[in-house]
């Protein structure tokens, strides 16, 4: 239990550390992976290059501090960060060794200002924060232990077909190579992919939503190419699943985990939203609530055009078979062969304001998934409309996901 002065001395210099934020964990993490370079075979080093890994971690950090007093306040993005952890097979060990140069990154930038006095305070909020995690993970563990067909930490996994979904997007279904049963998953959770990226020379690992329903036998995941062509922005792992990795191969997978899923007890209307690759969970989302029948369902979608639209002939043969569900598609930039009224609905961003009338539904739920921006602009846009915080779910990328 932290005392009310470590309490006040993090708090205090809370500001401080949001200032140096960026430095402190660019320090911290090129002293890490020098020291213990085994770790960059957890750590996405593509987020390493561009810095998005280090300012992430950055807000985290001041998040935590700000909200020292009422840690409830981040339970839902500590329950997330526990889901993220476990996926990707964090360990109990790892934690002293994070904290030790957390700590040292910050001395270092701070120099003579970081007194004792405030190393000790952030110590002991470190390891208070990591005992939160740790117990958290342990029971996703145990859990994932205890379940039919689950397992804890990497599983064999062969590729059992590939299916291109769209120019940008490829689905891979995935079999147990033991050929046992596998867990089920709340519809909207992701499982992590462990491949060896020869370029790197070392293991990456990346999650992705599973974009079926249950069914005990196999996974499915739908994976978009990061970063187009061009070999400095392209994604190390997309790009050697949808370049390299063949039917017959086999890959780690780790058991499914996270925090955004949707209520399959629940009977109130449902509304997705999602942007881009963000309709994979959408997908599983959608397929386990139409196994409810007569529960009513839109799926709001934008894309850039046709080419990009994965999955829409199964989309548009679900709506003609499910009276309940119905599609609104936006193409914000659709090509000369598109056609508005059979290919896509409105020109332009998915926007809340012209489809208003379809969508604002008493009772419904609403779930989100995109890139950052859009869901940022969709989730404001509910709130301005009336639809209250509990009833728009999303994922919970960082501590202020939605903050300027």
């Amino acid at each position: 239990m932290l005392t009310q002065k470590t309490k006040d001395t993090v708090k205090a210099t809370a500001p401080v550390l949001a200032q140096h934020g960026y430095d402190i964990i660019k320090h911290f993490y090129r002293n890490l992976l020098s020291t213990h370079p085994e770790l960059k075979n957890v750590f996405n080093m593509r987020h390493q290059e561009r810095g998005e890994q280090q300012q992430a971690l950055a807000r985290a950090v001041y998040a935590y501090a700000a909200n020292i007093e009422d840690p409830q306040s981040l339970e839902a993005v500590l329950k997330n960060i526990a889901n993220k952890h476990v996926s990707l097979d964090v360990r109990p060990d790892q934690y002293p060794i994070v904290g030790e140069h957390l700590l040292a990154a910050i001395k270092a930038v701070l120099g003579d200002a970081a007194t004792d006095d405030i190393i000790s305070a952030w110590a002991q909020a470190y390891g208070n924060l990591a005992d939160i995690l740790m117990g958290m993970e342990s029971e996703l563990r145990e859990d994932a232990s205890d379940r039919p067909g689950g397992w804890v930490s990497w599983r064999d996994f062969v590729v059992r077909a590939k299916q291109p979904e769209s120019d940008v997007i490829t689905s891979f279904v995935l079999e147990p190579a033991d050929g046992k049963p596998v867990m089920d998953f709340e519809p909207g959770q992701y499982i992590s992919v462990a491949v060896q990226v020869p370029r790197l020379g070392l293991q990456q690992i990346r999650q992705y939503s599973l974009s079926d329903a249950p069914n005990g036998r196999t996974y499915r995941i739908s994976v978009k190419r990061e970063g187009g062509t061009d070999p400095a922005q392209a994604g190390y792992v997309s790009t050697l699943l949808h370049d390299q990795v063949q039917p017959g191969d086999t890959i780690k997978v780790a058991a499914p985990h996270g925090t955004f899923y949707v209520d399959v007890n629940a009977r109130t209307p449902v509304v997705l939203i999602s942007g881009g690759v963000g309709l994979t969970p959408m997908i599983s989302m959608l397929k386990r609530i139409l196994q409810s029948p007569g529960r009513d369902v839109v799926f709001v979608h934008g894309a850039r055009n046709s080419a990009v639209h994965a999955m829409k002939d199964r989309l548009r043969q679900a709506a003609q078979q499910h009276p309940h569900f119905k599609t609104i598609i936006f193409y914000s930039e659709p090509l000369p062969g598109d056609q508005e009224g059979k290919d896509y609905d409105y020109p332009g961003l998915v926007d809340i304001d012209r489809i208003a009338n379809q969508i604002l539904i008493p009772d419904a739920d609403y779930y989100i998934c995109g890139p950052l921006p859009f869901m940022r602009m969709q989730h404001d846009a509910l709130l301005g409309k009336g639809i209250r915080e509990a009833k728009i779910h999303y994922e919970v990328f960082g501590p202020d996901l939605f903050a300027e």
